[in-house]
């Protein structure tokens, strides 16, 4: 993907640590300093928020029999155990809540309709990805665990998150104990439209078929012949069955899309 963008412009070094992205999912037993702690969350805080309304909250976890509990809740994910620092990233309507009854108001409708509840997903997904370039910059490996969700009520209760608190993933961050290799995206023709949704399935037949075809090659090459899986059949395996049914009643049961 570098090698791709650099034959149009000279990158700097910000576009180089955001294109040369990958999960890690190995750290070394080193501790991330408070000091690149409060650098991370600096830079969460960075990032734009809608209307300044900042409905996110973070939690590190750094208690070992906390992380062990969330790493077994994720689905037996030894990295959510075993890295530099653990951040869990909420959906945060709480200081809003309190706010308004401080004031003798009710907001309760404003604050459980779908738009509160998209704009506090949002604002907590962009503060993440802030967090997740700042590390990457410093030399840090990253890695996304979205199997908080698998079982999220406990994850609620180990995190003792009240009601408008919602845990929606975590973030690893350590040093990396080996990197891992880079898995190419989707190409740029399927992914961009300019002005109108591009709706041509022969359009989207072509690049997926050349996509699936390179996808299938890294896979055969990485495991020695052994799988030869391509994207659309991990999707299609992936939507076979809804994931997470219960997401929405608990969802609702912590205060938000109510209306």
């Amino acid at each position: 993907m570098i090698e791709e963008v650099k034959e149009v412009f000279e990158l700097n070094k910000t576009i180089e640590a955001i294109l040369n992205h990958r999960s890690i999912r190995s750290f070394t037993d080193e501790r991330l300093t408070e000091e690149e702690v409060l650098t991370l969350i600096k830079s969460a805080q960075a990032a734009s928020t809608s209307s300044y309304v900042q409905a996110y909250s973070i939690i590190g976890v750094t208690d070992q029999e906390k992380k062990a509990k969330l790493a077994e809740l994720a689905g037996n994910q030894p990295y959510v155990e075993k890295n530099g620092h653990f951040f869990v990233f909420c959906a945060d309507l709480k200081r809003h809540d309190h706010i308004a009854k401080k004031a003798g108001k009710n907001h309760q409708e404003a604050l459980e309709n779908t738009e509160a509840f998209l704009i506090s997903v949002i604002d907590a997904a962009l503060a993440a990805q802030n967090v997740s370039v700042a590390a990457e910059s410093m030399g840090l490996g990253i890695c996304y665990i979205g199997g908080l969700r698998n079982q999220l009520r406990e994850v609620s209760e180990v995190l003792e998150t009240p009601s408008y608190v919602l845990p929606l993933f975590g973030l690893a961050v350590g040093h990396p104990a080996n990197q891992s290799s880079q898995k190419e995206r989707l190409p740029v023709e399927l992914i961009y439209h300019e002005n109108s949704y591009q709706q041509d399935e022969a359009h989207v037949d072509r690049y997926l078929k050349e996509y699936d075809d390179r996808i299938s090659a890294y896979y055969e090459a990485r495991t020695n012949g052994e799988r030869k899986d391509t994207w659309s059949e991990q999707m299609l395996r992936g939507f076979s069955q809804p994931k997470r049914a219960f997401l929405g009643e608990f969802v609702k049961e912590k205060g938000f899309n109510r209306k």
